[in-house]
């Protein structure tokens, strides 16, 4: 199976494309690094909407979703948390802040290897979309920056240019997404099977499914599993990942070690 460790070129067709061909992207893990809505609740800390505590918590799940993947628990808590702390927001607050997170946050952390994939498939014109979890707001302002054709996400609950605190619908996560991108086709005029779909976790199998062209970037171990089994394209562009966590976990046994033996070594001498 193909897997692409460095960022080089895109490998999808180069030929024009059929009527009805598009590519889906997740965002988080996918065409960038970590939790998009992580920097949402930073940039949100420092415009004094919530607590250093509050902070802290976003700052460890990011920390938990860069290193072991996608977490459903993890998403709908943080989703929840961002929905509760946007309550009497308005509107204009939140574009403002989606791009500032852009251009101080988020830019920097494109991965180079997935931002080539989509732009090939925006040469030989394809529509090109991203599908995630992430408030729609941010999302359609990834798209925009990066001339891509759109953006679907999660949306907020508006009254009188206000966010009320709770969603329309649902998240749009797993399942969500298939069904997100199915009513997208049918708009769109899109033939699924001849379209494309990337993403880094196992929850993203009812997407990946739906499409003709599915691709496994930056994959969690059970994606990467499946995607072999099924014999899917695999790319990843996390450059010395494994080493960095195979490090990272020794470090912290080591320190638990350590630290235990430190705390013996003071109960002998009491």
């Amino acid at each position: 199976m193909p897997e692409a460790t460095t960022v080089t070129a895109a490998t999808t067709s180069v030929v024009a494309p059929e009527p009805g061909e598009a590519a889906f992207f997740d965002v988080d893990n996918t065409l960038m690094k970590g939790a998009s809505l992580f920097h949402v609740a930073r940039k949100m800390y420092q415009k004094k909407a919530f607590r250093l505590r509050d902070a802290a918590g976003f700052a460890w799940k990011q920390f938990t979703f860069i290193l072991r993947g996608e977490n459903m628990n993890d998403v709908h808590s943080i989703q929840d948390s961002a929905l509760s702390f946007g309550k009497g927001i308005t509107t204009d607050f939140i574009q403002t802040l989606g791009e500032e997170v852009y251009d101080e946050m988020i830019a920097s952390k494109i991965w180079p290897g997935t931002r080539a994939l989509a732009e090939q498939h925006l040469r030989v014109g394809r529509q090109v979309w991203l599908v995630t979890a992430t408030p729609v707001e941010v999302a359609t302002i990834i798209s925009q920056r990066l001339k891509l054709t759109g953006a679907l996400g999660t949306r907020g609950e508006v009254a009188d240019g206000i966010y009320t605190g709770r969603l329309v619908g649902e998240i749009l996560h797993g399942p969500a997404k298939a069904e997100a991108v199915m009513a997208l086709a049918a708009t769109e005029n899109l033939d699924l099977a001849r379209c494309w779909a990337y993403s880094d976790s196992y929850n993203d199998i009812p997407l990946l499914t739906a499409v003709g062209h599915p691709v496994a970037i930056n994959p969690d171990a059970k994606l990467r599993r499946h995607a072999r089994e099924h014999n899917w394209p695999v790319y990843d562009f996390r450059s010395g990942r494994r080493a960095a966590t195979l490090g990272l976990r020794a470090a912290t046994g080591a320190g638990i070690i350590y630290g235990g033996w430190q705390g013996l070594k003071k109960l002998r001498k009491r």
